[in-house]
């Protein structure tokens, strides 16, 4: 079976659906960005990098298992993923800049995957220390299921400040479906 299109979609859906979450937190000040919440991580700002931390390190691998190519000079300005308390952004505009350049990376590889690309293996160290071997589709299920999970953290914090996320289906935020070449 071939995940690639739905992976094109789903790297959509994220990009649309991060930008969405982003002019919402627009509204918010440093300080909203970074009270603690007592949430899952304790503020906006932390549940945000964390899911920066999330695909930076799976894009690692991906590079450097040469399952993509991505530009040496975007790649090289990306920072180094190493720990799940890492912080990739302070402040609001820089992670504006990093998300949607994250994004754009992921919406432009998943556009060369195909069917081949699915069953190539990508092997990898967790930051625990052990070694794991999956797929691509296995793989990259997992990158939009990470981002989606927490970006429903996010959601709920969002909703305790009483602010308006909008609509989150993603029929409604990719009308054009899996048909996405």
């Amino acid at each position: 079976m071939d995940f690639s299109p739905n992976f094109r979609m789903l790297a959509l859906y994220n990009q649309r659906m991060n930008k969405q979450l982003l002019d919402v937190c627009s509204q918010l000040t440093q300080e909203q960005l970074h009270y603690d919440m007592n949430a899952f991580f304790p503020s906006i700002m932390a549940h945000w990098n964390h899911i920066l931390f999330g695909d930076l390190i799976m894009l690692q691998r991906l590079v450097d298992n040469q399952i993509v190519v991505v530009d040496p000079a975007v790649f090289g300005t990306l920072p180094n993923a190493k720990s799940v308390s890492d912080t990739f952004a302070d402040s609001f505009e820089e992670l504006r800049v990093l998300r949607e350049l994250v994004d754009s990376i992921y919406v432009n590889i998943t556009g060369a995957f195909n069917t081949a690309s699915g069953t190539r293996v990508v092997r990898y160290t967790t930051t625990e220390g052990q070694m794991i071997e999956r797929t691509v589709d296995e793989f990259c299920m997992h990158i939009f299921n990470h981002q989606t999970y927490h970006r429903d953290q996010l959601t709920c914090l969002l909703s305790q400040l009483g602010l308006d996320f909008g609509c989150t289906d993603l029929p409604v935020i990719v009308p054009e479906g899996a048909q996405v070449k």
